[in-house]
């Protein structure tokens, strides 16, 4: 049996102000063909189907599209909620969509969804745990003593009673730390120590017993702790400081029991996230002009700021995003860099409180504090979490 693994669709999420329902489909419509390519059973998608929890038209038209050439195709498919979904509107349909093998558990009821199916080699069993909070966990187990949200979804996960002498797959979405380290963080999720994207941090011991782990929440494609327990990763990238991903759909060829292989299926995107830096006449020369369709990040390295930078810039490249300055002046004034990293070693509200008393010659007061990081969370040049 071949599984295919996807995960962060994301669907409707734009950079900047650039929509990416064009670059969505066009990579959805690359996973098609490696389904039917590469003769894919089951598609397991991990999480954050959408990009906000009450989505746009435009991409529930487009999940709907994905959705039914899934079924069209003849594959099971496996769903489950992330962080960044509604549950309910996820969930909406689900028992109706199980005739066409569309399998959906966006919302959390007690349990965990089991479907069970065959191959030559016989039983094949997948778990889909949605997206969960400590305070879901603890409405259906009340007598519990939960003291952790690790400890929420070790019990959450304990409702999956399976012979462990069959194949066992489960979708989870969450924040996974291995033994040694945490997960390599894309950005684009938001991040601290112990939470990324205001998800706790779960231990992979809780995924014992498991065959595969297809994880969502994480926008870089890497196992944790083991091989078999692995972020897809998202399809396309959403920030700029996920250039150096290279995005893949995991396939998972299962054999008899222990017996596993992991193939990584490279994703093209339409159109590639750069950042490019220098001086804006050098970068514009045209032996220079490479892709100009991708979306652009723009450092200019000129010591004096170019009046229209932007529009000159969208001459050549019409999808440029940002455009900052690394020069002198910046680097003394310890700006923000375009990919959202501080120089001067000072954090957002060091700078921010800093900035506010050379222009005002008073501090910020904290309600204006946090309109700003607020503002600069929704820019995406500050993580959720800080």
């Amino acid at each position: 049996m071949k599984l295919l693994h996807l995960a962060d669709l994301h669907i409707g999420k734009s950079l900047n102000d650039y929509s990416l329902l064009e670059d969505q489909r066009y990579i959805l419509e690359q996973i098609l063909s490696l389904i039917k390519e590469r003769q894919v059973d089951a598609v397991l998608i991990a999480g954050d189907v959408y990009d906000k929890s009450i989505p746009s038209e435009e991409a529930v038209k487009l999940l709907d599209y994905f959705l039914c050439s899934l079924a069209a195709s003849g594959v099971n498919t496996y769903l489950i909620s992330g962080n960044h979904d509604s549950d309910e509107r996820l969930n909406f349909g689900s028992a109706l969509f199980q005739k066409n093998r569309l399998y959906i558990a966006a919302k959390y009821e007690g349990k965990i969804f089991q479907h069970r199916c065959e191959d030559e080699f016989g039983s094949v069993n997948f778990f889909l745990l949605p997206f969960i909070k400590a305070s879901q966990v603890r409405h259906f187990f009340p007598e519990a003593e939960i003291a952790s949200y690790n400890e929420a979804v070790a019990l959450a996960l304990s409702q999956a009673v399976f012979d462990p002498a069959e194949r066992n797959i489960l979708l989870a979405h969450q924040f996974v730390a291995g033994h040694a380290a945490d997960p390599e963080l894309a950005g684009s999720e938001g991040a601290s120590a112990l939470t990324v994207g205001n998800v706790e941090k779960v231990a992979v011991d809780c995924f014992a017993g498991f065959d595969y782990v297809a994880l969502g929440h994480i926008h870089a494609p890497q196992p944790v702790g083991r091989q078999t327990v692995r972020y897809a990763g998202s399809p396309l990238k959403y920030s700029l400081s996920e250039i150096n991903n290279a995005k893949s759909a995991p396939l998972i060829t299962l054999g008899p029991k222990g017996q596993l292989d992991i193939e990584l299926l490279p994703l093209r995107p339409r159109r590639e996230v750069r950042q490019l830096k220098g001086q804006l006449q050098q970068l514009l020369q045209p032996e220079n002009i490479l892709a100009p369709d991708d979306y652009i990040y723009a450092i200019l390295t000129d010591e004096v700021p170019i009046n229209n930078a932007m529009d000159i810039f969208r001459q050549y490249y019409p999808n440029t995003l940002k455009i900052a300055y690394d020069n002198a002046h910046t680097r003394a004034a310890g700006q923000v860099a375009v990919g959202g990293n501080v120089t001067k070693d000072k954090s957002f509200a060091e700078l921010l409180a800093d900035f506010y008393q050379l222009m005002y010659g008073c501090e910020i007061s904290a309600a204006e504090m946090q309109i700003m990081q607020q503002a600069a969370k929704e820019a995406g040049v500050l993580n959720e979490t800080d």
